[in-house]
């Protein structure tokens, strides 16, 4: 198994992902452990003197200028998990919260925030053992950090809260008597430290850098599948053309349909024909789809950077120099994400526009509602409805969140990001979108079924096979959503991709593009 050094290594989302999946072992090397202890003991020397340090000898937020005595340090930092502890809503995924811990331990063990080193590996320990602490989805406005969401997630390292544990809801108490360990006692600036950070959205963050990757390499698929069912141009895509704009997405797009259109016998059936040029939603998909995987390479560089920074405040350098700045705020991920957020948005608008092109009927050879006997059957007519509900609804959704501030604390935090609300829209826009996806896989695969015997190329003819295995053709009316649902699963799963780069492999073609490392994550 691949190990990964935490305060050492760069950390990237997929290594994140794999570290929460326990795919990847995640280690602590001597050198972070002698960073980490030095860290800690500047914190403790600092407590101790009479110069005031924000969060580690004072009150917190507006209380800044209130002393707090040595013999109430410990006192100082439980409160100030209970007090931060105000979420509400539903429990966030728990892969999310795995994710906040993995990301957490990593920010904490680059040296700078006092964190002792039997604190972090409690955190650890957790992690290894499966106790994932329940996690209220609202509450944080991305400035101080993620407040409330962290002080959720670390109650139970002073074995207060609740967990999911074997399979069940239970008090940290309870789990801790399980294993006769006791709560961890919090040292000077710890809580601060556990709580001042943004590692609930950009958790949320690196799961929209997954799945938004994943979303873009099917929007490929299913836009070259549409291509051939209603027999568009290859000419969009040719690669002189985009050398004239060379933009990367618009390059990586259109490189990787020539790619999944290489060879087709339904390409090469109208190659000569009449038409002079095709809508928009085909003809410019390397420009939209393009455009979308340019802001994915936007959220990937700005994730990437926050979940390898220290992001608590203040920051420890040595007992004589510490700096209370704001690495906690979250503006630098919370721009990317409502960019993000826009960006799988438009990805579905053009789906969309592709399955409402698909059931006119002024394709050749495609019939009108996709269906040959219609009257009686209303065809391919209604899903169509549900995707204009799920692209008008992420509309709905694309306000920036980043947009808004609210001040809190007295005034003294008067600007916040409002990046957790974002990072959260962000994956209600791309599973919407998946959805849209799904259901142009359907539509698809029921055109090109209209150009038999004629095929597509490799790929595309064993993508369409794997659907036909699934969903059958649609020759009168039945009962769809099943259907759908299992379409939408293909898109989630990354089926299909696999099933690509299986096929060109095999075949000695080239799928990947120039540009894969580059958006790859």
């Amino acid at each position: 198994m691949k190990t990964f050094h935490f305060g050492k290594d760069r950390l990237t989302a997929s290594l994140a992902i794999g570290l929460a999946r326990k795919e990847i072992t995640g280690v602590l090397s001597l050198e972070t452990l002698q960073k980490v202890q030095h860290s800690a003991k500047a914190v403790e020397k600092i407590a101790k003197g009479d110069r005031p340090v924000y969060g580690i000898n004072t009150g917190f937020g507006p209380l800044c200028t209130s002393k707090i005595s040595t013999a109430d340090t410990q006192l100082l930092q439980e409160n100030l998990l209970k007090s931060h502890s105000v979420g509400v809503g539903e429990p966030v995924d728990p892969e999310i919260t795995k994710l906040m811990m993995v990301l957490k331990i990593h920010a904490l063990a680059q040296g700078f925030s006092g964190i002792r080193l039997e604190t972090l590996q409690a955190i650890r320990w957790m992690l290894e053992k499966d106790i994932i602490p329940l996690v209220p989805i609202q509450g944080s406005v991305g400035a101080s950090g993620d407040l409330a969401p962290l002080s959720h997630l670390f109650l139970p390292l002073i074995g207060l809260g609740q967990v999911s544990f074997e399979g069940k809801i239970q008090k940290m108490e309870t789990v801790l008597n399980k294993f006769n360990r006791p709560p961890v006692q919090l040292g000077p600036k710890e809580g601060l430290a556990l709580i001042n950070g943004t590692q609930f959205m950009a958790a949320h963050g690196v799961i929209v850098v997954a799945k938004l990757h994943n979303l873009l390499s099917h929007a490929s698929i299913s836009g070259a599948m549409m291509i051939e069912g209603l027999m568009g141009s290859i000419k969009p895509f040719l690669a002189e053309l985009h050398q004239l704009r060379p933009f990367s997405g618009n390059q990586h797009v259109a490189q990787t349909i020539l790619h999944l259109l290489h060879q087709s016998e339904i390409l090469a059936s109208h190659l000569q024909c009449e038409r002079v040029q095709d809508p928009y939603s085909l003809r410019c998909i390397p420009q939209v789809h393009g455009a979308s995987w340019n802001a994915f390479l936007h959220l990937k560089e700005a994730i990437e950077t926050e979940i390898n920074s220290v992001t608590d405040n203040p920051v420890v350098f040595n007992p004589e120099h510490t700096i209370s700045g704001g690495n906690f705020h979250g503006q630098p991920i919370a721009l990317p994400l409502d960019y993000a957020t826009l960006a799988a948005s438009e990805i579905g608008n053009i789906a969309d526009r592709r399955i409402y092109l698909s059931i006119e009927g002024t394709s050749p050879g495609v019939p009108k509602l996709l269906l040959n006997q219609t009257g009686l059957n209303s065809g391919l007519m209604i899903p169509q409805y549900t995707t204009a509900a799920l692209a008008s609804e992420n509309k709905g959704l694309c306000f920036p969140a980043s947009a808004d501030s609210i001040p809190t604390s007295l005034g003294q935090e008067d600007h916040v990001s409002m990046g957790s609300i974002g990072a959260r829209k962000a994956l209600r826009v791309i599973e919407n979108v998946e959805k849209i996806l799904g259901i142009e896989l359907l539509y698809a695969a029921q055109a090109m079924d209209f150009h038999a015997p004629l095929r597509s190329g490799k790929i595309l003819t064993a993508i369409h096979q794997h659907i036909r295995e699934r969903i059958q053709h649609v020759d009168s009316d039945r009962i769809l959503y099943e259907d759908i649902q299992t379409a939408i699963d293909l898109v989630k799963g990354g089926d299909l991709l696999h099933l690509a780069k299986e096929v060109a492999d095999r075949q000695g073609l080239t799928f990947e593009t120039a540009w894969t490392e580059l958006f790859s994550y």
